[in-house]
């Protein structure tokens, strides 16, 4: 469910959160701005936010409340989904406070809480919060602690409270470990929630509802009638001036651990026992688990590793990545990596799954591509028929929403030939869907407390295991770095990864 997208007259099913408070650590950065404000503002537009209502923002700026509302006004018109209503971000904007103070300083929380206790009694709202950790990762542990320390996280006598962690949820298996210990050691797992914003997408979501509710598709969901599957997530931006920050990261830790694997996910697991939090995270784990864990060979042969170089992408020149502000003249990080995964489970054996995700890429694309096993030709051995198309399903999760189906249909005339045919769907010839930020369900659901889409320790700690042989790999300078040209689909490599087995890449344009 897409909270911001129904109008208000379909909304019946879905009841308002209770009474909360909402602490954003961090509030002061582009992530509130351009995409936590714009998603409240759509909940309340669609009266899913509670009757009553605080957001408390946190951060080391000193400026006043009255200069951060403003501030905030300024970015809810920049980057509103929606026109704006003049009444609702009147209202939402007048629940929005300011509290300045470090995060490693114990008054800071001290203060908070005083101001958290004020506005409670003021304003007759539960001992309900959610403090949300948009800060750097280096802090998210030290933020917890203090909470811990102040009082802020333990539940009693009905309250509840929630942490709410941005990505990136550590940068290699131990210290992810070592970050689960420590939100653990303050607040309980139910009360932590790891967001990873492509999880609110409504085509992701639908990936369960198109797999589960249609009998047309489950029966033949598995390793008896799919041949292989695709998951791309390629972007047209390039680091831009994030390159001081993403020269540490690079696209294996930003991506796959956490977007790649929650596709692969969805689209690998077993049916849960129900839509509930724990059944659906539970089969997402089992999935994770199975993958075969890839030897240091294996990493040389099934993993590919790149750099864009300068060119062009949508006609506007790209600079290398080495020349953005901030990376190293002699940077090895990569901005682009493929690879080949096996599932070991019953349904998926002998099934391979190709990963890619890169910057700096012809089209921006993110899709689950399906290819289905070929029907025996032997019908048409004595036709004109040459070859079969392949039978394709494709689940489009951006920009344009929606799945096509690929299969082969007789070419009119007095012969048999054969020619591979498309049926579309697209979401917005069928629903009236507002656009979101992907953020309005996953905040609206903390509020219910509603974990669904939200990932446990040991789905983190799962998806950070596949991928440290990678790391271990690279680090012992066991995989060349390859390079491939801004604006076209990725390097070469890649595609030698699929054409090994006689296999090849769903175009990006």
């Amino acid at each position: 469910m897409d909270a911001a997208a129904a109008p208000q007259s379909q909304q019946e099913p879905y009841r308002r959160p209770d009474a909360c408070i909402l602490v954003v650590f961090g509030a002061s950065g582009d992530l509130t701005k351009r995409l936590l404000l714009p998603a409240l503002y759509n909940l309340a537009t669609f009266r899913l936010l509670p009757k009553r209502f605080g957001f408390f923002a946190v951060a080391r700026k000193a400026q006043s409340e009255t200069e951060f509302r403003n501030t905030m006004n300024d970015a809810l018109r920049q980057f509103a989904t929606t026109s704006i209503d003049s009444a609702v971000a009147a209202q939402l904007l007048s629940s929005l406070f300011y509290v300045n103070g470090d995060f490693h300083d114990p008054a800071t929380y001290d203060g908070l809480a005083n101001r958290l206790d004020a506005f409670r009694r003021e304003h007759g709202v539960p001992d309900h919060y959610i403090f949300y950790l948009a800060s750097p990762p280096d802090v998210f542990a030290v933020i917890a602690e203090q909470l811990g320390r102040a009082g802020l996280a333990e539940e009693h006598n009905g309250a509840w409270r929630r942490i709410v962690v941005e990505k990136p949820f550590g940068t290699d298996l131990a210290s992810a470990h070592q970050l689960n210990e420590q939100l653990r050691a303050v607040f309980d797992e139910h009360q932590i929630y790891r967001i990873d914003h492509y999880l609110g997408k409504e085509t992701v979501q639908n990936i369960m509802a198109l797999r589960f509710a249609n009998g047309l598709f489950e029966p033949l969901w598995n390793r008896n009638h799919i041949d292989h599957v695709q998951i791309t997530v390629a972007e047209t931006v390039s680091v831009e001036a994030r390159g001081k920050f993403y020269d540490r990261i690079g696209a294996l830790r930003d991506m796959v651990p956490n977007h790649l694997f929650q596709l692969l996910s969805l689209t690998a697991m077993e049916p849960p026992n129900a839509f509930e939090a724990d059944a659906v995270r539970t089969e997402k784990e089992k999935v994770i688990e199975a993958i075969h864990p890839l030897t240091s060979e294996e990493c040389l042969i099934n993993v590919v590793r790149g750099q864009y170089l300068a060119g062009r992408v949508n006609d506007q020149p790209v600079a290398a990545y080495r020349d953005a502000p901030g990376v190293a003249n002699n940077s090895t990080t990569e901005t682009y990596v493929a690879m080949r995964l096996n599932i070991d489970n019953w349904r998926w054996a002998g099934v391979p799954f190709y990963l890619r995700t890169g910057k700096a890429l012809a089209a921006r694309r993110t899709e689950i591509a399906i290819r289905f096993k070929h029907a025996p030709f032997a019908l048409f051995r004595d036709t004109p028929v040459e070859r079969l198309a392949q039978n394709l399903l494709v689940l489009r999760i951006q920009p344009d929403e929606g799945a096509s189906l690929q299969f082969n249909a007789k070419i009119p005339g007095p012969s048999i030939r054969m020619g591979g045919v498309r049926m579309d769907f697209k979401y917005k010839d069928y629903f009236d869907a507002a656009p979101s930020t992907g953020y309005e369900t996953l905040i609206y659901d903390c509020m219910l407390g509603d974990a669904t889409l939200f990932m446990r320790a040991d789905n983190i700690e799962a998806g950070w295991r596949v991928v440290q042989p990678i790391l271990d790999a690279w680090q012992a300078g066991r995989r060349d770095l390859v390079t491939y040209k801004a604006g076209s689909e990725g390097p070469g490599a890649a595609d030698e990864l699929l054409a090994r087995s006689g296999r090849s890449w769903h175009d990006i344009i």
